[in-house]
């Protein structure tokens, strides 16, 4: 008896640590760092890369979805590549599937939230509505903040690689030494250049893939002379030296106006949340005082004239202090 005891003892220990070990190897092998690294790397091709367009389609639906069903409806959608486009550009980890689950989701919750607060059906579908475009918005406001990151590192790369030239170094291998010593975002999008340039793809299609992946204005100029010199010649760390020369100024004279119109944009944020905090601190403090805005028509009314005007105000607003440099 206690030999057999034994032996299930034993057998169950080793059943439990194999079965530890599949979870772990199956768990690495789909979010591990090299699964995350596979990823970004095919995220990054299927943004913005010029390859076939067979070879393009199976990497985004690589993408989009992990169940095969869900990934067909999603390819079957118009502008799903700009949506994974953004989604690259903005450096976030979600797939095209993952942005449409949150979405649903809050609009899902914002509509539960309306109906135990007896909120009319008109004003409940308008909230759901604002409310599940709140993932995109974010993944804007997060693209926003890391093409300003790339923007701002965009000098010192260029200056480097202007420096290695002097130095003796090539083209190839200057843009290899700024991906292993720019500090992310900008080292990497270089760093994936630089690999695709050993890999065999030609110089010009690789900058125009990172020209593509980094919509920022100043790297297309960049690219863009790169380009003219191959074709026509000169001296190219003269020519860095001068963009980067005129993207640090450029800088500098955007940082000036967004202080000079801190102010206006203070403003706006001000008269854009005053009326949703004190709606709802009074709905907080007091139900029934708010419930005659929504229960009468003529508050009804009010409400939808009063929401017009103030997205009316806030584009006006944006239009005034938003000065392009």
């Amino acid at each position: 008896m206690n030999e057999i005891f034994y032996a299930f003892a034993i057998l169950l220990f080793v059943a439990v640590v194999l079965c530890i070990e599949g979870v772990y190897q199956w768990w690495n092998s789909t979010h591990g760092p090299e699964a995350k690294r596979i990823d970004e790397r095919i995220r990054a091709l299927s943004a913005g890369g010029h390859v076939g367009q067979e070879q393009l389609s199976i990497l985004k639906k690589r993408l989009l979805s992990e169940s095969p069903w869900f990934q067909r409806w999603l390819m079957s959608l118009p502008r799903v590549s700009a949506i994974d486009r953004w989604l690259e550009q903005s450096g976030s980890p979600w797939s095209v599937a993952q942005l449409l689950g949150y979405s649903t989701l809050t609009a899902l919750c914002v509509l539960a939230l309306g109906v135990w607060l007896q909120i009319p059906m008109i004003i409940m579908v308008l909230a759901a509505l604002a409310a599940c475009t709140l993932p995109a918005l974010y993944i804007v406001r997060r693209r926003h903040k890391r093409l300003k990151q790339l923007e701002a590192q965009l000098p010192d790369a260029v200056d480097m690689i202007a420096r290695a030239l002097r130095a003796g170094h090539s083209f190839s291998s200057a843009l290899g030494m700024v991906g292993q010593e720019i500090k992310a975002p900008m080292g990497p999008e270089f760093r994936i250049t630089f690999d695709e340039i050993n890999y065999g793809v030609p110089l010009d299609e690789a900058l125009t893939n990172l020209a593509m992946r980094v919509p920022v204005n100043d790297l297309r100029y960049f690219v863009i002379a790169v380009l003219i010199q191959r074709e026509s010649g000169g001296n190219l760390a003269e020519i860095l030296d001068t963009i980067g020369k005129l993207v640090r100024e450029r800088l500098k004279l955007y940082d000036k106006v967004r202080v000079l119109s801190a102010e206006g944009r203070l403003s706006a944020w001000i008269l854009g949340l005053l009326p949703f905090c004190t709606a709802g601190l009074i709905l907080l403090i007091n139900p029934g005082f708010m419930k005659i805005l929504w229960e009468d028509p003529i508050g009804v009314k009010m409400i939808c004239v009063a929401l017009f005007n103030m997205v009316l105000g806030i584009f006006w607003m944006r239009k005034i202090i938003r000065i392009r440099v």
